[in-house]
């Protein structure tokens, strides 16, 4: 036999994606019943009851968000009223308002909201937000100072405000009225407002519960212009900008941010909004119709346009027009966008864009340096210790505060692990962001380290803090600390949560279109995840900066069944083993005026059967079995560390291969033995007799 390690002779392609597949619990029977009541396919109703649903009416209230019967916003949110009297009455008397906003893309969408409308509706307003360099989050008292000097008589926050007691008091003692509008958490002790609105003060039953920051300032704007008589014309504007704002913030596409964001992407658009117009033209997202070219290979062709038949779906906003406004909050100035959403001028709204999207494009450089210095300095510093610490600690000179958060998410898209990165804003002082995993909390971990730190905040998915530069170490130490008491080996995978399994024959235009009933999906409703077991890649190669275009296959009752995929930044994957599990969206592709399904592949592993037998090769050792009319041996062996599967002919030459890898062995002893793609389906074939003999025999 071949007694040499194949490794030593061939170059194995890279590991799989290091991920936990948590596959939905299938429910058949409930599934065909509900299709059968809603005129659905069955894998339409098994991805709403994966969302909870289980009734008609849940489901109809959920394909169809119109029917709902909304509750009056002012019997929801108890300061509704007074809130809309203090702007009443400051735009009877020309009392001069001043927006405080933030400076992410929920803020600065809301901050030009309210702006806009209130402009329109004959209000004497002006606006700041804080530095993010200088300053960092939220109203303070410089701002409340400045507003007092410059004769403002009603501050209104967007996006901010609830944690701010001490700016909010100051104001109060300035003879300012203070309305705060906000969404994050409530903390113990509520800042002395004449108004707060926050949908987390309101029932968790209501249907407003999960807006974000411009959905507050939308409900507030709105419900202000219906007191006012003065809601025509006024509508859309804002709705256009709630829809902006809601899902570049990921909030959760439910209730009535369902509802407003299905609505607003349909007039999205069309907007007569100049801002949102030239986003669109420069950011090379249009919808069919407009003259758009081929959609392509969004990240190898970035002047590629999207198409979509009847409106833009939440991706193409939040994948092309969330971060162009993003970028500018996290290394540009916000005015640039404030203008940009307020402007109704076309050429000043273009110059604006552009502004954008240079700003973004320094971003990606900016994120792409940032991530593969830090992967340099993780590989080399912490990679064999991250099982024991279960958590990454990655701090670095020189790196943009702004951009380190996004860094954070790609590193635990990578390692699987909580990371908390940061960098030092002087000698002694270091900022950074944190990002988690469902298993472990990242604000409770903070409070956790809470005196070695300076500021900190957030929630259980994500937050920021800053620290003493000599407490460094023991950070690290009691963040380790708190990793090893809330997490277990087995949660160090990312977690990839899948819908159902399809098989290649079901995919089609017709499951596509069914799927847009689900739209919008985002956060709450994610864009449904699919698998198909035992696909066999029949091609494969690298396009663009480092993706995997591939065509996979599938042989149903004698029939092969192939469709084209693509897997964005796998090329460190390449090349992919020829038979996988696979785990994908489903995306529509436009070419040469044709519309094709595609898959999007998020994983891929080695089937089943295949971890198997390589796990414990031990049962069967060996079998025999016919291919073609020939007999053939086969068996698991140990070679060094490495298990491999060896095929052996009457002749006695024997094909040896190991698993995950694309080239296999071929010959009477390993000395004379040639390098084969066992890919190809000369060799995939027997391949797959010799695993289905030792699957009978086991």
């Amino acid at each position: 036999m071949l007694d040499r390690p194949v490794s030593e002779l061939s170059k194995p392609s890279r590991r799989l994606p290091n991920q936990r597949w948590q596959i939905y619990p299938q429910k058949p029977e409930f599934a065909q019943k509900l299709a059968v009541l809603i005129n659905v396919s069955p894998i339409i109703s098994q991805l709403l009851i994966n969302r909870g649903m289980e009734t008609p009416e849940q489901v109809q209230a959920f394909l169809e968000p119109e029917s709902l019967v909304l509750p009056s916003p002012l019997e929801e949110f108890p300061d509704l009223a007074i809130s809309l009297e203090l702007l009443q009455n400051a735009i009877a008397s020309q009392t001069k308002i001043a927006i405080c906003g933030d400076y992410d893309a929920d803020g600065m969408t809301s901050t030009a909201l309210l702006l806009r409308s209130l402009r329109t509706l004959g209000a004497k307003v002006d606006y700041a937000i804080p530095s993010r360099m200088h300053e960092g989050y939220g109203i303070n008292k410089r701002i409340v100072e400045e507003f007092h000097s410059e004769g403002v008589g009603l501050i209104l926050t967007v996006d901010n405000g609830i944690s701010a007691f001490e700016p909010v008091a100051r104001a109060r003692e300035l003879g300012l009225a203070v309305i705060i509008t906000d969404h994050h958490d409530i903390p113990q002790k509520l800042p002395p407002a004449n108004a707060i609105l926050n949908p987390k003060l309101i029932a968790e039953s209501s249907p407003y519960r999960g807006v974000a920051g411009v959905g507050v300032a939308y409900i507030l704007a709105v419900s202000l212009a219906q007191q006012l008589g003065e809601t025509k014309g006024l509508i859309q504007p804002m709705l256009a900008l709630f829809t902006l704002g809601t899902i570049a913030d990921l909030a959760p596409l439910t209730g009535v941010n369902r509802r407003w964001v299905k609505r607003g992407l349909q007039h999205l658009p069309k907007s007569n909004l100049a801002g949102v117009r030239a986003l669109i033209q420069v950011g090379g997202v249009q919808a069919r119709g407009e003259g758009a070219g081929e959609a392509g290979e969004k990240i190898p062709n970035p002047k590629s346009k999207i198409q979509n038949p009847k409106s833009l779906k939440p991706e193409d906003i939040g994948f092309r027009l969330g971060p162009r406004i993003n970028a500018i909050g996290r290394i540009g100035n916000p005015q640039t966008v404030i203008e940009l959403l307020t402007t109704d001028d076309m050429g000043v709204a273009l110059e604006l864009a552009k502004q954008c999207e240079q700003t973004n494009t320094s971003r990606q450089l900016m994120c792409e340096q940032i991530e593969q210095e830090a992967i340099a300095y993780v590989e080399s510093e912490f990679v064999t210790s991250l099982q024991n610490d279960r958590v990454l600690i990655v701090v670095q000179p020189n790196w943009h505060h702004g951009v380190i958060g996004i860094v954070a998410s790609r590193l635990v898209e990578r390692y699987g692990v909580p990371v908390f990165i940061g960098t030092y804003e002087d000698e002694g002082h270091i900022r950074g962001s944190a990002r988690g995993i469902p298993e472990f909390h990242v604000f409770e971990a903070l409070e956790y380290c809470h005196d070695l730190l300076g500021k900190f905040g957030g929630h259980k998915a994500a937050g920021g803090f800053s620290l003493p530069a000599e407490n460094l170490q023991m950070l690290r130490s009691r963040l380790i600390e708190f990793a090893n008491q809330c997490l277990e080996p087995q949660h160090l995978k990312p977690l990839l949560k899948i819908d159902a399994e399809v098989n290649l024959n079901h995919i089609n235009q017709q499951l596509y279109q069914q799927l847009n009933a689900l739209h919008p999906c985002g956060m709450d409703n994610p864009d449904p995840v699919f698998w198909t077991p035992n696909v066999q890649v029949v091609e494969q190669k690298i396009v663009g900066k480092g993706h995997i275009k591939l065509t996979i296959a599938q042989t149903i009752d004698n029939q092969e069944y192939k469709i084209k995929a693509i897997a964005w930044r796998w090329g460190d994957y390449f090349r992919l083993p020829p038979r996988v599990d696979v785990a994908y969206k489903l995306r529509e592709n436009y070419f040469n005026g044709n519309t094709t399904i595609e898959l999007e592949l998020i994983g891929a592993r080695l089937p089943i059967q295949l971890q198997q037998f390589f796990a414990s090769p031990a049962t069967p050792s060996s079998t025999t079995f016919e291919y073609n009319q020939r007999r053939f041996t086969c068996g698991f062996y140990k070679n060094g560390i490495e298990t491999e599967l060896r095929i052996k002919n009457s002749e006695g030459k024997v094909l040896a291969m190991q698993p995950g890898h694309i080239i296999g062995l071929l010959g009477s002893n390993r000395q004379n033995a040639k390098e084969v793609d066992i890919s190809q389906p000369q060799y995939d074939n027997i391949i797959q007799a010799a695993l289905q003999a030792l699957l009978v025999k086991s």
